[in-house]
């Protein structure tokens, strides 16, 4: 098993849940967060003063999927949340361990 984490752009989230279903995802976590990487934040005019706007608005998007699975999903991110643009995002594959669900006591792919 393994666990997928997303940072992607905030207007993305749509086309990514919907990629991430067509493959058979069923069910993800999503957080908002601030952050940024290349693009190092921007410049905005305020009241006529300039600023930097350092961390920048993304979603993080956590799933945990089967090791069979784990090809398709980051394809599908990557096909879903792609503009071209420096700060479309990143996605991170880590091994998952165990998993238990609460309601059933089911663990590991089970779980899922």
């Amino acid at each position: 098993m393994k666990w997928i984490t997303a940072v992607i752009k905030p207007f993305k989230l749509d086309e990514v849940r919907e990629a991430l279903a067509e493959v058979g995802v069923q069910g993800m976590t999503v957080t908002e967060v601030k952050g940024f990487g290349r693009q190092h934040g921007h410049t905005e005019l305020y009241r006529g003063a300039e600023y930097v706007v350092d961390f920048l608005p993304k979603l993080k998007i956590e799933i945990a999927v089967t090791d069979a699975q784990v090809e398709q999903a980051v394809e599908a991110i990557g096909n879903a949340a792609r503009t071209g643009k420096v700060g479309d995002g990143k996605v991170f594959v880590s091994a998952l361990e165990q998993v238990v669900r609460i309601r059933t006591q089911e663990v590991d792919a089970d779980a899922l």
